[in-house]
């Protein structure tokens, strides 16, 4: 009785490892990118819950939130990207602003993001 092996073949196991390798390669660069993009949502959150903050002055919203930056390392947002809109009793504030990350030789990856979030001094949940 003869017996047939089944298995990988080094082929095939040198495929899967190079689209395994790459993936992994790709997420590597990408993820400081979003786990940035994610501080930048939670300092907007946590000043946007701050009592009175619809009360106070554009420069000082910019200025406390920016020393959230300092503290959740946020480092590709400028005062530039960060805009804030009256309505009202309330404010709105926007933020928009690109991350490039070079992946290989000339080939870059390229992330926009926009977080608006109302400054009304209410916990959002």
């Amino acid at each position: 009785m003869r017996r047939n092996q089944s298995g990988m073949t080094l082929i095939s196991f040198v495929i899967v490892a190079a689209v395994v390798g790459t993936a992994l390669y790709i997420a590597m660069k990408l993820f400081p990118m979003y786990q940035e993009y994610y501080a930048v949502k939670s300092a907007v959150k946590g000043l946007a819950a701050e009592a009175g903050i619809a009360n106070e002055q554009p420069a000082q919203i910019k200025q406390k939130l920016f020393k959230r930056f300092n503290i959740g390392y946020v480092d590709d947002v400028k005062p530039e990207h960060v805009k804030i809109e009256s309505t009202g009793s309330s404010k709105i504030m926007h933020i928009n602003y690109e991350v490039r990350v070079n992946m290989i030789a000339n080939l870059d990856a390229v992330g926009r993001f926009n977080v608006d979030q109302p400054l009304t001094g209410q916990a959002a949940y």
